[in-house]
């Protein structure tokens, strides 16, 4: 059954938007997380105005979980489409949505990178919502890099990366060495910014070395919970098996925050080595709705990724609209 905000819209859609509206918006409530997860990255695969109307719609549910809105803000801010900004505006000001949420509407921002988005960032620098602060000041020093030749010219990114993600902050090429990277990484006297270049520059790199070199600073950090998570969802777009290990302990922390203990359950998903079946088996019922809900999306992941399929996302029957669904869900799923 179309739902009414669909049959508003419908005429401007083709019947691909209208059917994935139908999967992520979920009026009648009947539609399972991982269908709507597959549902959400083709929308994000379209990439057109119809579909940043619809997973804004789907940000402004006040019904939905934490776990899909916070997933759907990070949709956004990967699009890069300019008409996403007020509602992730909106998402970032609301005081009653989850942490994961704010900060995933700030970061959003950031990657949009539209200079008029600073004041707005600007207002939240020392909110007391921490992983929201933090963001902040991290989404305000990437637009700066983003809009300054002077800037990069003192530590220019990568000509090219083999991961498609828009990053909150660009990998460092001033700094070679796994040792130096992790020097900086575990720094908590370095500051965000520089700490975010080194993480994402040991993503590049991509040894065993380099990825213990994460999980280190995963699991020894005290100062940041934005800054565990993010390391979180680099080992998803790693898929290293050495990763493992760390991320199986996080997702057991009951005392972690609740969304590195997210990101970390996602994270194993993608890897999907045997072993991690088992694990994220136990976590399914986690008093914690939000790790609970992860570690049921990291079973589909599992799922997909020892399947052979060769997409995440989804087409739905009877539409030929170009889609880019070929991304796994380790290069889709959120911070």
């Amino acid at each position: 059954m179309v739902n009414t905000y669909i049959e508003k819209c419908i005429k401007d859609w083709s019947p691909t938007h209208a059917k994935l509206a139908e999967m992520v918006l979920n009026k009648d409530g009947n539609v399972p997380l991982p269908q709507r997860y597959r549902a959400l990255f083709s929308l994000k695969g379209l990439n057109d105005d119809a579909a940043v109307q619809i997973i804004g719609e789907a940000l402004e549910n006040e019904a939905d979980t934490e776990l899909f809105k916070h997933e759907v803000a990070y949709c956004l801010g990967q699009m890069c489409n300019k008409a996403a900004i007020p509602v992730l505006v909106r998402a970032m000001a609301n005081a009653s949505l989850h942490d994961m949420v704010r900060h995933e509407a700030a970061e959003s921002l950031g990657a949009i990178s539209d200079p008029s988005v600073v004041p707005e960032l600007e207002k939240y620098v020392n909110d007391p919502c921490k992983p929201l602060a933090d963001t902040c000041v991290i989404a305000l020093e990437k637009i700066k890099y983003d809009h300054s030749k002077e800037i990069q010219s003192q530590d220019p990114a990568p000509e090219q990366s083999m991961y498609n993600s828009v990053d909150p902050a660009p990998p460092t090429t001033k700094t070679k060495s796994v040792a130096e990277l992790k020097t900086i990484l575990c720094d908590p006297e370095a500051g965000l910014w520089k700490r975010y270049r080194a993480m994402f520059a040991l993503r590049e790199i991509g040894t065993e070395e380099a990825v213990l070199a994460l999980a280190e600073g995963m699991e020894t950090d005290k100062t940041s919970a934005l800054f565990r998570h993010e390391i979180g969802f680099i080992f998803g777009e790693m898929q290293h098996p050495a990763s493992v290990p760390a991320l199986a302990r996080i997702l057991a922390n009951s005392e972690e925050e609740a969304m590195v203990r997210h990101e970390a359950a996602e994270a194993l998903g993608s890897v999907a080595t045997p072993e991690v079946n088992e694990i994220l088996a136990k976590f399914v019922n986690d008093p914690e709705p939000v790790v609970r809900d992860s570690c049921i999306v990291a079973l589909d992941m599992f799922d997909h990724e020892t399947s052979g399929e060769f997409q995440y996302a989804i087409i739905p029957d009877g539409d030929s609209t170009n889609t880019n669904t070929t991304t796994k869900p380790s290069e889709a799923i959120a911070v």
